[in-house]
């Protein structure tokens, strides 16, 4: 999440509720009237922990209720957070290409589809952070990149596979060999995913992930969906 100066979820309206077995933190949206804010910090704070990060935070019927209260459309999501241990490896089919590889320009005119033109560039030249692409035939057929700002201890992973070739594991490959760039750096590696995406699940299984918390969010729809620009991204386009 991209939090503004007062350690709130920059551009959302709504709240997040992070969830481990020692604890739980708890986020607002920047967009939130400073009245309901208050009103959903103190739900918060009013409600017990369970320690099973898994169970529905006991806060989060409240902060629906407050947040319904306002007439405002509303969207659930959840899932959870993995860490990525160091020596995760994968093979599948296809070749992988690394953003640290030489002649990584053979790829500048093999954008999939779903980035901006300005954005893949700057992907490619390696402007966004590491990445790990799988390819066959010389089409790229998924994406493990750093879709946020790293920071000196930990980086987090995005990964995107093209619908014909999911399931076959290409995901995991990419992901292990996301991780090989980084892991020498000593930061802690983050994979995380919602609820839904059973897919996405099956990479932390592949890769025997370890499970470490879980997020549940309300947010007006779009808030947490589509296409966003990279936070190093030069300008604000829509793709």
């Amino acid at each position: 999440m991209g939090l503004d100066g007062r350690g709130r979820i920059a551009g959302r309206w709504g709240a997040t509720i992070a969830t481990a077995r020692d604890g739980q933190l708890f986020f607002l949206g920047s967009e939130l009237s400073e009245e309901l804010a208050y009103s959903l910090e103190a739900a918060f704070r009013a409600t017990p922990h369970w320690p099973d990060p898994t169970v529905t935070p006991a806060a989060l019927a409240q902060c629906e209720r407050l947040l319904r209260s306002t007439g405002r459309p509303l969207q659930h999501s959840s899932g959870p957070h993995y860490l990525i241990p160091r020596g995760a490896r994968f093979t599948s089919s296809a070749e992988i290409v690394l953003s640290t590889d030489r002649l990584v320009d053979m790829l500048l005119p093999c954008n999939p589809g779903n980035w901006s033109p300005d954005e893949w560039d700057s992907l490619i030249e390696g402007r966004l952070g590491p990445w790990a692409m799988a390819t066959i035939d010389g089409r790229i057929i998924s994406i493990c990149h750093t879709p946020r700002a790293m920071t000196d201890n930990a980086a987090e992973c995005g990964v995107w596979t093209d619908p014909d070739f999911r399931g076959q594991g290409h995901a995991a490959a990419v992901t292990a060999a996301w991780a090989s760039i980084l892991q020498p750096t000593g930061r802690h590696l983050f994979y995380s995913t919602d609820a839904t995406n059973h897919s996405s699940r099956r990479v932390a299984v592949r890769l025997h992930l370890r499970p470490i918390g879980w997020t549940w969010s309300l947010a007006e729809p779009g808030d947490a969906a589509g296409y966003q620009r990279h936070p190093l991204s030069d300008g604000n386009r829509p793709l």
